[in-house]
């Protein structure tokens, strides 16, 4: 009887034995493919959706996803990629985005077999579908990347701990590959990205003038020098009939590429408004309107557009909500050019006005941009229109392109290391002396 008896446990100690040889053969398998239908992808989606099947075939669950994480600001977690696998109706979205929620907090296996009664989750209503959850961290570094769970064990009972242990493994032996192709993927967007800004710079570039024009009697220049690849800030020499010429400067609200395309619908505007040989007051009467119907109100733009009739000697202007560029006459003080009205885009209707000056030999006119004016120092202390007024006057006989160089040069060394925080743009005109 012991003999027999000593037989019976022999034989059942073998079958363990051999059962788990087994089991440990199966779960070398599933990890030996998953590393090899992985290994050579960059593809985060794809290396996500064999990770699934292989988990859903090594545990015998019906349904699984695989969710990518990343930090925000306030110390929370939101998802930044998701896989599904799955043989059942729908993904359990509302009791997914809680189990993200606990593994952020624990970052330890959770197996999960009586969901309706677990206590953890008793305020979630779960799909009744669902009944048994094995959840799994993806840690690189001690950092929570993601989370690997899979729903419903196949022929009822519940996840084991063998489960538990080998879809850790999976999770561990595939959450750096996941990583990687990810931060691929978000650098090839980002590299995208770039090459899209850098059209889009080279587009601006070509919108803006290349030099100021030739007109008889005047020296006239202008330049931009945007805070980054691409800027708000625009100015423009229009060529008009009957001995006249447009010039404008504006600033668009915001920066990069969102105020760029604004720029770029301004200008448009405004060339469709001038060649249409209109006044300045009634040329940004209608910028404006069309402005404001076709950008939000978060979205704005100021502006400064003379009319210069080079024959007479006059400039008619408006100015739209700009800083106030300055007139120096010889022996006088600076005048300010303020008549016209409120910035672009805010109201719909809006009755801007003009004002007229006669330029006299050797008068020069200053237009700039708050990106000048406002340039900041270290200690966050502005440059300030004074000092624009200061260096026109002391530099008055330069050029105008001298003058714009020599004014940008010194806002530089008031900036210092501090970087330029706003696109900066001059125009300058001079009548000339006989």
């Amino acid at each position: 009887m012991a003999s027999r008896e000593d037989d019976r446990l022999l034989l059942k100690t073998l079958q363990e034995e051999n059962r788990r040889l087994k089991r440990a053969v199966e779960e070398l398998s599933v990890l030996n493919e998953l590393a090899r239908s992985i290994g050579a992808s960059l593809n985060a989606k794809e290396i996500m959706d064999k990770m699934i099947q292989r988990a859903l075939r090594a545990v015998g669950a019906e349904q699984g996803v695989v969710a990518l994480v990343a930090k925000k600001p306030n110390d929370t977690i939101q998802t930044v990629a998701r896989a599904i696998g799955t043989s059942s109706a729908r993904e359990p979205l509302r009791l997914n985005e809680s189990l993200l929620g606990w593994m952020y907090l624990n970052e330890r296996p959770l197996v999960v077999n009586d969901l309706k009664n677990d206590e953890r989750f008793q305020g979630l209503k779960p799909d009744q579908s669902v009944t048994s959850v094995l959840c799994v961290p993806l840690m690189i570094k001690s950092e929570l990347k993601g989370v690997l769970t899979v729903y419903n064990k196949k022929g009822g009972g519940g996840f084991t701990e063998e489960d538990e242990r080998l879809l850790g493994i999976l999770a561990g032996q595939s959450a750096q590959v996941v990583e990687n192709a990810r931060l691929y993927e978000e650098e090839k967007a980002h590299a995208l990205l770039k090459q899209e800004i850098r059209l889009v710079s080279g587009i601006q570039a070509h919108l803006l003038p290349k030099k100021g024009p030739e007109v008889p009697g005047y020296d006239i220049a202008g330049k931009n020098i945007p805070a980054r690849t691409v800027g708000g800030d625009y100015f423009d020499f229009i060529s008009m009939d009957s001995g006249r010429m447009c010039f404008c400067l504006g600033d668009v609200s915001g920066k990069g590429l969102p105020a760029s395309l604004l720029m770029a619908n301004l200008q448009a505007t405004l060339r469709g408004q001038i060649h249409r040989d209109i006044n300045p007051s009634d040329c940004l009467k209608r910028c404006n309107r069309m402005l404001y119907r076709s950008t939000d109100p978060e979205h704005f733009a100021t502006l400064f557009c003379g009319s210069l009739d080079f024959e007479k000697h006059s400039l008619t202007y408006c100015n739209a909500g700009h800083n106030y560029p300055f007139l120096f006459s010889e022996g006088k003080d600076p005048v300010r050019l303020e008549t016209g009205g409120v910035v672009l885009g805010i109201l719909e209707d809006y009755p801007f006005e003009q004002g007229s000056v006669d330029l006299k030999t050797g008068d020069l006119l200053v237009v700039f941009s708050d990106g000048i004016s406002e340039a900041i120092d270290s200690d966050e202390i502005e440059f300030g229109e004074d000092r624009i007024a200061e260096l026109a006057e002391s530099h008055r006989e330069d050029s105008a392109a001298e003058l714009i160089e020599r004014i940008i040069e010194v806002v530089g060394d008031h900036a210092g290391a501090h970087s330029q925080a706003d696109d900066m743009t001059m125009v300058v005109l001079r009548r000339l002396r006989s």
